[in-house]
């Protein structure tokens, strides 16, 4: 069961999925620097026992891989540069 904070993260991290995919139709072009505050505030809310693979996809702005993760579809992710998934 997902935490509030992660629930909230969740439909932030929906939310920038599906603006950043009307970004070629869209006009005027939205900013997304509101959503990455939202996002970063939000991460900042989840306690220190979160998901260690949770709070390094959010660290690493890996947003796709926190999405993913929060859907319970971490499976999906692929493997980064930092070795970690």
């Amino acid at each position: 069961m997902k935490s509030p904070v992660e629930t909230e993260l969740l439909a932030a991290l929906t939310h920038l999925d599906e603006t950043v995919k009307s970004m070629p139709t869209a006009n005027p072009k939205p900013s997304l620097l509101p959503i990455f505050s939202h996002l970063d505030e939000l991460t900042k809310q989840l306690p220190r026992h979160a998901d260690p693979q949770l709070l390094h996809y959010l660290h690493k702005k890996s947003y796709e891989k926190a999405r993913l993760f929060l859907q319970d579809r971490d499976a999906e992710n692929q493997v980064g540069n930092c070795r970690h998934v």
